[in-house]
């Protein structure tokens, strides 16, 4: 499979390389272009641009699409299907059917925090329990499409668990790539769908890194977020398509969105953008907000100093899920966050611990790491008052509580042991 560095990637013009693709295999999708110099070169594996070495994103003829087409389609992200690079008969390849998650009022929440309107976006409950699950689906349609052998990823831990799955439910052979510390459920929640788990030793831009170099040596492997990265981020904006239909089809005031890479953040705002273009939504300001951990933020310090360039770090923090340390969407990440009327904040460990249990205590959601980080940013930018508290508000939680335990372990347990008597309850002080 060529690799997304290959300076010969072909112009819609061009003779393209045979990749064997199918008419419609990528849907109304029309060729990939540069984000920085709009060059556009045919659809297949690649994301970065031969002329400027830019990222390169899907761009399409979109047909005119109804609400009433949009909600007659399956309770999964497949109901957008016109809107993303995937054929018309997606439902028929096997995969693990990600999306259409719960959007939940957090009255609760919204009360002890003092807003107006609150919502949770809950992607814990995708298939594998994390957003991963939307983004892995497009992935593994465009390796099926471009027929890869291999299908693979670099990861923090979700997108390991995601790809794991899908390439089991697609009987492709599988290989994830993880930071030899990362959480062990998280380990165990991609070895029970692969025998091809490998740990790294290093972060995940060492991961990353060996990743890209193994992508252009083996010829069959498609990497998810690497030589097929803007088939995959297209997943990430099924989440903004559903915040509007499961509000009446009508934007937010504000969201408050988790950055790793960036990618779902400048996916969302697509996905908005969209959805105005095709006449689904009203045209309205809404303002955007991104989240990170103290110990791997380079986007927030990047926005809080002014600067347009994000400088990597060396990523310290219990927030592995958003621990890249040299994030490819930051730039991007700060022009939305600025360009809205936005933010981009980050808070301590303790303060994301201190954010898991404030979820799970007033609205019953129990939240990983990254949305520990992004309930946190949410109490932090009321406090300080960069967010409208009067406006709707929803935050977006990506993943499951049950894959990072040892994050809250030592910060819950019994209130008290007692015997098994009446007496020794009411002398508990529990009550």
């Amino acid at each position: 499979m060529s690799t997304a560095t290959d300076t010969s990637a072909p112009t819609p013009g061009d003779t393209a390389p045979d990749h064997g693709l199918r008419e419609g295999a990528f849907g109304n999708a029309t060729a990939l272009a540069c984000r920085e110099c709009g060059h556009q070169v045919a659809l297949g594996p690649y994301y970065a641009c031969p002329e400027c070495f830019g990222p390169l994103e899907v761009h399409y003829a979109f047909p005119a699409v109804t609400r009433e087409e949009i909600a007659a389609g399956p309770r999964n992200i497949w109901r957008y299907k016109a809107l993303l690079p995937v054929p018309d008969d997606i439902e028929q390849s096997p995969n693990t059917e990600p999306g259409f998650t719960r959007l939940l009022r957090a009255d609760n929440l919204a009360a002890q925090l003092g807003l107006t309107r609150l919502w949770v976006k809950d992607d814990s409950t995708n298939p594998t329990n994390s957003f991963k699950d939307r983004v892995v689906a497009c992935a593994l349609s465009a390796a099926i499409e471009l027929k890869a052998q291999v299908f693979a990823c670099p990861s923090t831990g979700n997108l390991a668990n995601a790809v794991a799955a899908a390439g089991a439910r697609a009987g492709i052979k599988t290989v994830v790539f993880i930071p030899a510390d990362l959480e062990k459920p998280k380990q165990v929640n991609s070895a029970v769908y692969t025998d091809r788990l490998v740990a790294v030793n290093g972060n995940y831009d060492d991961v990353n890194r060996l990743a890209s170099e193994i992508a252009g040596e083996e010829e069959g492997w498609a990497f998810v977020n690497v030589n097929v990265r803007p088939f995959y981020a297209e997943g990430s904006k099924t989440l903004g398509y559903e915040i509007a239909e499961q509000l009446g089809w009508r934007l937010p005031d504000q969201v408050v969105i988790p950055v790793a890479s960036g990618s779902q953040l400048t996916k969302v705002d697509k996905a908005f953008k969209e959805l105005v273009q095709l006449g689904l939504v009203e045209d309205k300001p809404y303002k955007i907000f991104g989240a990170q951990a103290t110990g791997c933020s380079p986007v927030s310090a990047a926005y809080k100093q002014g600067h347009d360039v994000v400088r990597p770090v060396k990523p310290d923090t219990i927030a592995k899920s958003l621990a890249i340390g040299n994030p490819a969407d930051g730039p991007y990440v700060l022009d939305i966050c600025r360009a809205s009327g936005g933010a981009v904040e980050d808070v301590s460990d303790d303060e994301v611990r201190e954010g898991i249990l404030l979820l799970a205590r007033t609205e019953g959601i129990f939240t990983e790491t990254a949305g520990g980080t992004t309930t946190a940013v949410l109490k932090k930018l009321v406090e300080t008052g960069q967010l409208d508290t009067s406006l709707e508000t929803v935050i977006i939680n990506t993943g499951m509580g049950l894959k990072t335990l040892d994050a809250i372990s030592d910060r819950v347990g019994p209130a008290a042991t007692i015997d098994p008597s009446y007496a020794a309850f009411t002398g508990s002080g529990v009550l």
